[in-house]
């Protein structure tokens, strides 16, 4: 959440002040800009430093799995180039094909490109590579949102509520177990999952993050309305 991003950056800065050719240092500091981005109100200079940073990351990563997943994942989200992404995702999986982390962080902007197959295997890839891995609650969120993509919403809501098990105060979370809620018209328990996210992001829209995360024409439609029955603010 934006809180934490805020909280992490002076140390990051301080890291990269050291040395500042540190790859996987420029990746988490991508991650943090993004997330205030996102999250904290789509401030244009939150965006630039996450572009910037994740730019930076590539140019010192190309050896580095962690920092070429991170950058990858910002540019998808926040610069909405998936071409470049998908190359970053590529040189880090030829550099490590097992990293579940670069599974994680792939699937996302994968969704938000519409391609839900592929984030649905890329998320199962990345529990399946690390079980008990802390940031799993990403991994399932996208099967689940990826399920909801593909019309299979009892999946996506199992999916869903396994993800909010694992980490409840995401906010974003709520809204992929929202949209399969209200779709099967469990509109009660939509509307109250949906104040779960206000509750957590009071300024959340509709508009706001697909325009923010940069989501597929041929997706935001049916995430639009889902999330309108849910009640969540266009």
């Amino acid at each position: 959440m934006p809180e934490g991003a805020v909280a992490g950056s002076p140390q990051l800065e301080q890291a990269l002040a050291i040395e500042p050719g540190y790859a996987l240092a420029h990746g988490f500091a991508t991650w943090a800009h993004q997330t205030i981005y996102v999250r904290g109100g789509m401030h244009p200079e939150h965006q630039a430093k996450a572009i910037r940073q994740a730019h930076t990351a590539i140019e010192h990563g190309l050896g580095d799995a962690m920092a070429l997943a991170l950058a990858g994942f910002t540019i998808g989200i926040v610069e909405h180039d998936r071409k470049l992404a998908d190359e970053a995702f590529e040189r880090a999986l030829a550099l490590s094909a097992s990293c579940a982390f670069v599974y994680a962080f792939g699937c996302v902007p994968v969704a938000y490109g519409g391609d839900a197959t592929r984030a649905i295997d890329w998320g199962e890839r990345a529990i399946r590579l690390s079980p008990v891995d802390a940031m799993n609650y990403i991994s399932q969120g996208i099967i689940g949102f990826g399920n909801f993509l593909l019309g299979r919403h009892e999946a996506a809501i199992d999916a869903g509520r396994r993800a909010l098990q694992m980490n409840p105060s995401f906010s974003i979370l709520h809204g992929w177990l929202a949209a399969p809620l209200a779709k099967l018209g469990r509109l009660e328990e939509a509307r109250a999952t949906g104040e779960r996210l206000l509750a957590l992001d009071p300024g959340f829209t509709i508009g706001r993050w697909c325009a923010a995360v940069g989501a597929a024409p041929h997706i935001s439609d049916s995430v639009t309305e889902a999330l309108r029955l849910a009640g969540l603010p266009e």
